[in-house]
């Protein structure tokens, strides 16, 4: 018999990655979707300031969205994940190839997400994003992107 852990997870990563490759491609909507409308929600993302409440953190993923496209791949790398009542966790590595504002880029970010059952289904509720400490960040990136 599967886990708590294991029933969320083959609940939510299958949608969580392909909203993810959605957005690396510049759709937001799929992302959107899986995201908790009813605040507090909170968006600590790599690319752009602190986000909260729906209404910063759903025009924080259009404007990211609008940097992407041709995504080649993405995986996440769960790391550690687990749940408690009507909320749960996921910790891991974002692994992305992806061109950023047309450029090929590859990179990897430490993500952590906290979802919370809503009428019966899981959202997003938080989202933290940054760069492992071997990667360059996302300001070098876009900086090497707009520089050529």
């Amino acid at each position: 018999m599967p886990s708590p852990a294991d029933e969320f997870l083959a609940d939510v990563l299958p949608r969580q990655n392909a909203a993810e490759r959605a957005i690396h491609n510049g759709d937001a909507g799929p992302r959107t979707a899986l995201w908790s409308k009813a605040d507090p929600v909170s968006l600590f993302g790599a690319w752009l300031p602190i986000r909260t409440g729906w209404a910063d953190v759903s025009a924080a993923f259009r404007r990211v969205a609008a940097h992407f496209s041709d995504s080649r791949e993405y995986r996440f790398e769960v790391v550690a994940a687990g749940t408690s009542g009507d909320l749960a966790y996921t910790i891991g590595f974002e692994h992305n190839t992806v061109s950023v504002d047309g450029r090929p880029k590859t990179y990897t970010l430490r993500v952590t997400h906290v979802y919370r059952r809503e009428d019966g289904e899981w959202k997003i509720v938080h989202r933290h994003g940054d760069r492992p400490p071997d990667e360059p960040g996302p300001k070098e990136i876009l900086t090497a992107a707009h520089s050529r």
